[in-house]
């Protein structure tokens, strides 16, 4: 009944946090009101792969980002490290580090950090349409702590504190922002449900200066409007309808409520073999850019005598992004 009483004040308090944020500033057009998009792009293949329905089952270093509760699950190794590289288009990439360590009995810390390389880009204007013959770079990154600890059997949480850089041209945008998270593992059929609140924070303004210009000339602005943080509310359900020694077949869906666009459902699921050779597929429903196929991966688990290294692989193909691949390695350290 204790845990009951969490799961139920976690969720209330979550809900009126998001309504807060959803209904004084955005009302019923929410689309494109916040800043610091790169903030909602998740690190590992393996939720990727699963169409992003990873909030319930995350349980390495990606679960810092899915729901911190989850790296809870790191509970036979000392210490985990993952590194993930995503491949976009026009030479954009993305590059995530995360590391997890057992500090206690029940207690958990992790660091994770995330940044995006986009290169260097001309610069143009309405009059210059060819370029100005200046360029310009964009830097997104985001560094975080991360505290998670098992309450019970079958309850845990996880709470970061992370900051985040969004800079273009010549403005700079900082922010200090926070995520919580819970993992409930019902008992019956290895079914377990994941809470996530993520990017809670102040809306701020940029700092610096930029030269815009006009009919009349050059034109220096160094007063901004302030740009909100992109909220997301997550709740995740997953279960095993197939679970022995050899076969596990895991099936998960979710629901994303983000605080500056429509929902969206997603559902994956995931065929492991052996715990050694994983095969991953998911679909997110209602996403502004729509899905070409249903994304995919694959997983191999190396295990030697001291560590064990998983190696995933991720596949997501959109109409107007392209192809996006994503490969991450990861080492659990005994």
């Amino acid at each position: 009944m204790q845990t009951i009483r969490y799961v139920i004040i976690f969720s209330l308090l979550g809900c009126s946090l998001a309504q807060a944020q959803i209904l004084p500033t955005f009302g019923n057009s929410r689309t494109g009101g916040s800043g610091m998009q790169f903030l909602k792009i998740s690190p590992d293949a393996r939720g990727m792969a699963m169409g992003g329905a990873a909030v319930a089952v995350t349980n390495d270093a990606s679960a810092i980002f899915w729901n911190p509760a989850g790296i809870t699950g790191i509970d036979t190794c000392k210490i985990h490290v993952m590194a993930s590289h995503t491949r976009y288009f026009g030479d954009i990439s993305g590059n995530y580090v995360g590391l997890v360590k057992k500090v206690g009995k029940l207690s958990y810390l992790g660091f994770q950090v995330f940044s995006m390389n986009y290169g260097t880009m001309d610069e143009t204007t309405e009059f210059e349409s060819k370029g100005t013959g200046r360029t310009f770079s964009v830097s997104n990154y985001t560094i975080g702590l991360t505290y998670a600890k098992i309450l019970t059997n079958s309850f845990s949480f996880g709470v970061n504190a992370k900051y985040a850089n969004e800079g273009f041209g010549g403005t700079t945008i900082h922010n200090a922002l926070f995520d919580l998270g819970l993992k409930y593992d019902v008992g019956v059929k290895h079914t377990r449900f994941g809470i996530n609140f993520s990017n809670f924070g102040f809306n701020v303004s940029p700092t610096g200066d930029v030269s815009v210009l006009k009919f009349s000339g050059p034109t220096d602005i160094t007063s901004f409007s302030k740009v909100s943080v992109p909220g997301v509310f997550r709740l995740g359900i997953a279960f095993d309808p197939l679970h022995t020694a050899d076969h596990v077949l895991t099936v998960a869906g979710q629901l994303n409520h983000p605080t500056d666009n429509n929902e969206t459902v997603a559902f994956g699921t995931e065929y492991t073999y052996l715990n050694m050779a994983h095969l991953r597929a998911g679909y997110e429903f209602g996403s502004d850019e729509k899905y070409i196929a249903p994304s995919a991966g694959l997983g191999l688990k190396l295990p030697t005598r001291f560590v064990n290294m998983n190696i995933d692989y991720g596949f997501l193909a959109k109409s107007r992004l392209g192809n996006i691949h994503r490969i991450t390695l990861a080492i659990n350290i005994r």
